[in-house]
């Protein structure tokens, strides 16, 4: 498995308005998802409900505050 792949705050910014890639929070915790959550992110377990719909090449930004 290979590491993942840092980005700048800016190129995930970017990313997400393009529509190039789905911002995650990636805490399992719903309440520090809603303390900490940033403008179009879901929260981890939105996340998981949606795996199943998500093809391979979606890119995917997890953060944490």
């Amino acid at each position: 498995m290979t590491e993942p792949e840092r980005i700048s705050p800016e190129e995930a910014h970017q990313k997400l308005k393009a529509g190039e890639a789905l911002l995650v929070c990636a805490y399992e915790d719903e309440e520090k998802f809603k303390k900490v959550r940033l403008e179009g992110a879901i929260s981890l377990g939105e996340f998981k409900l949606r795996l199943d719909s998500l093809t391979k090449d979606q890119e995917i930004v997890f953060y944490c505050a």
